[in-house]
């Protein structure tokens, strides 16, 4: 699977003016707030190709690009094996 930070990077952007580091908290730096993560959720879903569960609605699997990236890689990784 190709690295899916660059992705998450360039969505955070139409959001966040500053540049983030990967490990980053967005929502404790203030750069977005927790209705943001609603239209995080959909692009993880629709753009990443992730569906999300209700159990996956944890603001740690969505608080910095690399908690995503790791959110994402295990859930493919987990369909792709079933």
């Amino acid at each position: 699977m190709d690295d899916i930070r660059p992705r998450i990077r360039t969505f955070l952007g139409q959001y966040i003016r500053e540049e983030v580091d990967d490990g980053e908290d967005i929502f404790a730096s203030g750069y977005v707030n927790s209705l943001f993560v609603m239209q995080l959720v959909l692009f993880v879903e629709n753009e990443l190709g992730c569906p999300i569960a209700d159990e996956d609605l944890e603001l740690e699997n969505f608080n910095s690009i690399e908690a995503i990236a790791q959110m994402v890689g295990r859930k493919t990784s987990v369909s792709q094996a079933s």
